[in-house]
This record gives C-alpha cells, structure tokens and sequence, in this order.
C-alpha cells in the first residue's frame, strides 16, 4: 500500500529486455535506499514492483508482460526520469489517498499550460470507459501522485500542479504526448460500481411490473 506521496524521482541505469519480459535497474537519490531489502514493494511510476537485487543505492526489479501492456514501464529506457515511492507502513501520514500501486491505464498528456504559480495538465486516457470514475474534486493516481482532479470532459480530464510537485515529480520533466500512468481512487470505483448495479436491478425489476402498477 503506498500513500500517493511521492518521495523523488530516480532514474533508469539499465533497461534488460528479454521475450515478454524486462528488468530495470533504477538508481535512487542517496540514502533513498536505505533499509530496502530483497522482497520489498516500491511504486514505480505508480506501479507496484517488488525488489529483486540490491546494489548500494541501484535497485533491481523485475517486470512482468501484464505489466508492460498496461503501464507506462516498457517504454522506458536508460536515462529515463521515474516517480518513486516506498511502501507505507504502520502509522505513516496519509497526505494524499490509499494508493495499491496497480494501474488501471495509461493516459497522455494532451494539454499543458504554465501560469505563474501552478501548472495545468490535461490527461486523455487510453481506455474512455474508466472516465466514468473520473470525477471533478475526486481522487487519482497518475504516475503514483495523488492528485485532486480539476475539470472534466467527455474523454479528458485536467489536474493542478503546485511548485513542490512539479519539482519532487517527473511533471518537472514531462510534457505533450508523454505517457502516464493511472490508477482510479478505489473508493470511487467501488461507489460508481454499485451506484450502477443497484440502479440497473431496480429498472429490471420496474420493467417487470404491469402497466397499471408502473
């Protein structure tokens, strides 16, 4: 579980593709490792890899073909920038949402526009069905950051960035046509979801009735 806090950015040291398959190693700012041990869940991007080799301050993870379909993480190679956030543990500060660290889809920045103290970006998603879980002043993850959803559309929906995210995240470094990753805030997802199932079962049962009942 990770709180959509991220904690830096790190960068790709060595991509090793393989048939379905990669392995990244990800050097990390110092003392950003410290304690991590083999097995250990980090965010990557929003996306939860677990470690699988340790050298000094370069992590090791292995990625799977589900994975690299469905996330932003196969396009990645050496040099890249990367979000990254250590698993939560008992008793920290949640400052933004539960984050699971399983994305949902991918997004594209389709807008970005800068204004003296904060930064728009827009995000079309790559999958419009899960837009219906996008709702104004709501919850989402994008590239592992909790952020407050400003504007929505039929297929996009926009964000806010303050100074300090921009500078603590790769929306510093990302801009028009970049990828991104998106995870809905489950709770929505769970509200939307019965909201829907309840509503089709009581028309179902409307459209039982006779005439004269209805």
């Amino acid at each position: 579980m990770f709180t959509g806090i991220v904690q830096g950015t790190a960068t790709i040291s060595k991509v090793d593709r393989q048939d379905k398959f990669s392995s990244l190693e990800i050097s990390f700012p110092g003392g950003k490792a410290d304690g991590v041990k083999i097995g250990a869940s980090v965010a990557i991007n929003g996306t939860c890899l677990t470690v699988t080799h340790i050298a000094g301050d370069t992590l090791g993870f292995d990625v799977m073909m589900e994975t690299l379909r469905a996330t932003n993480l196969g396009g990645l190679q050496q040099g890249s920038v990367v979000n990254f956030e250590r698993s939560a543990r008992v008793g920290d500060e949640i400052g933004g949402h539960n984050v699971s660290g399983h994305v949902h889809c991918t997004a594209t920045i389709a807008a970005v526009e800068q204004t003296e103290n904060n930064r728009r970006l827009t995000f079309q998603l790559s999958n419009p069905a899960f837009m219906k879980y996008v709702l104004p002043k709501g919850y989402i993850a994008v590239d592992g950051c909790s952020l407050t959803i400003g504007e929505v559309w039929e297929d996009k929906f926009s964000v806010y960035l303050i100074p300090e995210t921009i500078r603590v995240t790769v929306f510093g470094v990302k801009g028009v046509g970049d990828s991104v990753n998106i995870e809905i805030e489950t709770q929505t997802q769970a509200i939307v979801d019965t909201t829907e199932r309840v509503v089709a079962q009581y028309l179902e049962k409307l459209q039982g009735l006779p005439v004269a009942a209805k």
